[in-house]
């Protein structure tokens, strides 16, 4: 008998590691992919909160009129009858960026979207008439 053994680990002993790493990669990979989808989320809905608000404000303090269909209003200072160089806002310093869609336009509608009315070009679906917005992101429209 040889009194030296060799130092190693069996082709066993590398399977069983090999097969352990691949089951913690998938259960942690798909994790990290949703975490980047719920930031969008989070922060498009804290946007769109936002955007809900300073729409309110301003149909407050202008007499119940909505800003136009750039929502431009919210950006300058504007006068009871919305037209610029007032005492009310600006509401909020730019329109904030869709983070679905990376852009900040707002496309017109008249009533609530519909499937055909989402897009990968505008930030958000806003409604002239009543002063609604949406995410302009088919998965949240009834948020």
């Amino acid at each position: 008998m040889s009194q030296f053994k060799k130092a190693g680990f069996t082709l066993i002993e590398v399977l069983i590691v090999v097969v352990i790493l691949a089951v913690l990669a998938a259960t942690v990979i798909p994790q990290f992919t949703d975490s980047t989808t719920d930031a969008k989320k989070s922060s498009v809905m804290l946007n769109l909160h936002t955007l809900r608000s300073q729409i309110q404000l301003y149909r407050a303090q202008h007499e119940g009129d909505v800003p136009s269909a750039t929502l431009n209003e919210l950006t300058i200072a504007t006068d009871v009858d919305g037209n610029a160089g007032g005492t009310f806002g600006p509401y909020i310093t730019k329109i904030p960026v869709n983070s679905f869609t990376n852009s900040n336009s707002v496309k017109t509608l008249t009533a609530a979207p519909t499937s055909t009315d989402f897009n990968t070009t505008d930030g958000w679906l806003y409604n002239t008439n009543t002063g609604e917005i949406w995410i302009n992101y088919e998965d949240l429209k009834d948020e």
